[in-house]
């Protein structure tokens, strides 16, 4: 890999900036929807979005920790206004619209790392990708069981604990990387 230019420097930090962003939007997105699930008493919706938060809460800080390493300031800004008050049936299709927004714009974004000679951020946006899908894939199967099993399967998951324990890991890593 050839040394990279400031140009360069610059333009890997403002993806990596507009990521940071896209992050701190879902992060809070999905507490406000685990905050609303957990209250409608579906807690194991709840734990899973918030797991899925903790797992953007650890992306958004590995985005600004390689912001910092290029000598960039991390943003603090979310990409768009959380959507509060969502309906159940509402969240999983906003949830896929969001991931599969994030899925387009990483892969652009990873691209874009690599035409500045930034390889390292190219795979920490690959690494994050595979979360990301992950998180894409959960919240299609959901919706799809919403969509065709209603309220059969919305009697299985209510009444069920929101908790996710002690420890705070997130969903990637407690579903098994791997899987």
């Amino acid at each position: 890999m050839s040394a990279m230019n400031p140009e360069n420097v610059q333009k890997v930090v403002e993806v990596l900036n507009k990521a940071r962003s896209m992050e701190l939007h879902s992060i809070q997105q999905y507490m406000n929807q685990h905050y609303n699930l957990d209250n409608l008493d579906y807690g194991k919706f709840a734990a899973s979005i918030k797991r899925i938060a903790i797992d953007e809460m650890t992306h958004a800080e590995n985005f600004a920790e390689r912001i910092k390493e290029l000598d960039g300031e991390p943003t603090s800004e979310l990409a768009a206004k959380v959507e509060k008050g969502q309906e159940l049936k509402g969240i999983y299709p906003y949830n896929i619209d969001l991931e599969g927004t994030v899925l387009d714009v990483y892969n652009q974004f990873a691209r874009v790392c690599r035409d500045n000679n930034d390889n390292v951020s190219a795979k920490l946006f690959e690494d994050t990708l595979a979360d990301e899908q992950k998180h894409y894939d959960y919240f299609t199967n959901t919706d799809k069981h919403l969509s065709e099993l209603g309220s059969a399967f919305l009697a299985k998951i209510a009444g069920t604990n929101g908790s996710i324990g002690e420890s705070e890991m997130g969903f990637v890593h407690a579903m098994g990387k791997n899987d």
